[in-house]
């Protein structure tokens, strides 16, 4: 059986050119890096502004298992089956984060026949734009530390700095550090913090401005310390907003590739839904809707996370309104829930299968809970069998919702047109009323109170005094309307990833929290969670290399 890597490196590509032809984007509407690659101008978003939109389709999944799932193999391989039906579609993807591809994920380029590419540069460099999103991350640190060694004529106190530097890749170590030693000359000893690139501040914005000017005003809001008064210091006070805009210049635009059967995809931002926003660009998902007639997006990790996240931040700051979800599961995964081992997941078991379905049903509940209509798809595994199968159809069925079972790993869109035709008949019969979950005016503890309660089943949340304090202060500054972007493990309901299945009352435990004010939300950290993810024992780096002509192997 032939590697993700190996089906990639064979495929024929179409010149960029050429698959921007079939969505009326000329060669002068792109800005190319190199053959296969390129991003849309400026210009030519501005142009799409007076069209109207086309259909918006969230696919989202059950808690991630070491099972996996497929979420962005599903969403390639239906955009490639509604194209193969005569439906003009797009692609809306979140980039692939550095840290994971050497860590233990993998990248987030789809799999087997269900692929975007090239494979191989999406999961590395790309075009840049994370390096662009780091380097003006700490440019903004490097500004704060020289502020403070020129004279802190903003009087910033050192004990209540905020912003923290960032690289994309995981590394443990720095999460905690000490900055600053040396000679006088080398800066005010204090402690410092590290986050990986995804979770920083600045890659929300990005991913959540509608332009240059937008994104320049996010970013002058970006609070970095607060002064001996207590006030917030931003980036804007700090003169660091134009020359960070100028970093992430290129960086704004979207980047258009191509599937494996060559339907257009858009990559751009925002991908880490258990730390993050999780939701690709807002620039990326409204010029796929005015370029098609049906847009294909994704949100990270779980529906409890990056789905609540779509919905109650991204949706509710833009205006974008789903028609239809796609819920992703696996057999093998529900069997995982049920109490199954990893490597007995391949044998027939109902009574497993009934016990870990319960997760999928939760997140079924979760997402009626939004008035959008759901279909739930199962990535299809050769060691699933036919009772299994009819098991969770009738499941989801009871449910009010539309299933199929796709196949689009092994036969690309052909193998997801069963599912294709469920989005249209749901799309054409049941009409989306959605709504958010919860109102602006909701105290930010009570909006996080009713996430952990509706959404994740909890019974109580217990709010650390540092995070009582917090919430005060941020409540006092003015903060208390932004929705709330919650930080969680993925792997369950709960802030313990050990409990799988469909865990109830119990307690959710907030340690920390904390505004985001250019990016227009507060966070809130529950659990052990972690912003600065770290290497397993054996990381997929080990596997992966280059050889004498230059094709990679062991990207996954």
């Amino acid at each position: 059986m032939k590697t993700d890597i190996e089906i990639a490196q064979q495929a024929v590509l179409e010149p960029i050119c050429k698959v921007a032809e079939a969505l009326e984007i000329s060669e002068d509407d792109l800005e190319l890096y190199g053959k296969y690659k390129a991003k849309l101008t400026d210009n030519r978003l501005k142009r799409l502004e007076n069209r109207p939109d086309g259909k918006l389709i969230l696919v989202t999944a059950i808690n991630p298992t070491p099972a996996g799932e497929g979420k962005t193999t599903i969403s390639v391989g239906l955009g490639q089956a509604f194209n193969k039906l005569g439906k003009k579609a797009v692609v809306a993807l979140r980039e692939p984060s550095l840290g994971p591809c050497f860590g233990i994920k993998g990248g987030a380029t789809g799999g087997g026949y269900a692929q975007v590419l090239p494979m191989e540069d999406i999961n590395l460099h790309f075009t840049g734009d994370f390096h662009a999103i780091t380097s003006a991350n700490n440019l903004l640190a490097a500004l704060l530390d020289n502020h403070i060694q020129q004279g802190n004529e903003l009087k910033i106190d050192t004990r209540q700095i905020v912003w923290k530097r960032c690289m994309d890749m995981n590394d443990r170590v720095l999460r905690n550090i000490v900055v600053g030693l040396g000679n006088k000359t080398d800066g005010f000893v204090r402690e410092d913090h590290f986050v990986i690139t995804v979770a920083s501040e600045i890659m929300a914005i990005l991913c959540l401005a509608n332009n240059m000017q937008d994104l320049k005003d996010r970013l002058s809001k970006i609070i970095v310390a607060y002064n001996y008064a207590g006030q917030p210091v931003t980036a804007g006070d700090l003169q660091a907003v134009g020359a960070m805009a100028a970093l992430l210049k290129d960086a704004l635009k979207p980047n258009l590739v191509q599937s494996l059967e060559h339907t257009p995809v858009l990559i751009h931002g925002g991908p880490f839904a258990n730390i993050a926003h999780g939701c690709n660009s807002v620039r990326a998902t409204k010029a796929a809707l005015k370029m098609a007639d049906y847009c294909i997006t994704e949100a990270g990790f779980g529906a409890d996370l990056g789905a609540e996240k779509f919905f109650d931040i991204k949706c509710r700051m833009t205006g974008l309104k789903p028609d239809a979800v796609v819920l992703v599961a696996t057999i093998r995964a529900l069997k995982y829930n049920g109490g199954v081992e990893k490597e007995e997941l391949g044998s027939e078991n109902l009574e497993a299968l009934k016990k870990g379905i319960v997760n999928l049903e939760k997140h079924i509940e979760n997402l009626q809970k939004y008035g959008v209509p759901v279909v739930v798809t199962l990535n299809s595994f050769v060691t699933d069998t036919n009772a299994e199968v009819d098991y969770v159809r009738e499941f989801c069925e009871e449910r009010n919702c539309e299933f199929a079972l796709s196949e689009v790993w092994e036969k690309g869109g052909e193998g997801g047109i069963a599912l294709a035709e469920k989005v249209l008949n749901t799309l054409e019969n049941k009409k989306s009323h959605f709504h958010v979950l919860y109102e602006d005016e909701l105290a930010p503890e009570e909006k996080i109170c009713k996430i952990a309660t509706e959404i994740y089943g909890a019974g109580s949340v217990n709010f650390t005094a540092a995070a009582k304090k917090q919430l005060k202060k941020l409540t006092e500054l003015g903060f208390g309307k932004l929705p709330v972007c919650m930080a969680k493990n993925q792997y369950s309901l709960s802030d313990n990833p050990k409990l799988l299945g469909r865990p109830q009352g119990f307690e959710l435990n907030v340690r920390e929290v904390y505004v985001s004010a250019g990016a227009g939300f507060i966070v809130a950290l529950t659990g052990d969670v972690v912003t600065m993810p770290g290497l397993s024992k054996k990381p997929a780096a080990y596997g992966i290399d280059v050889n004498s002509e230059g094709v990679i192997t062991g990207l996954f």
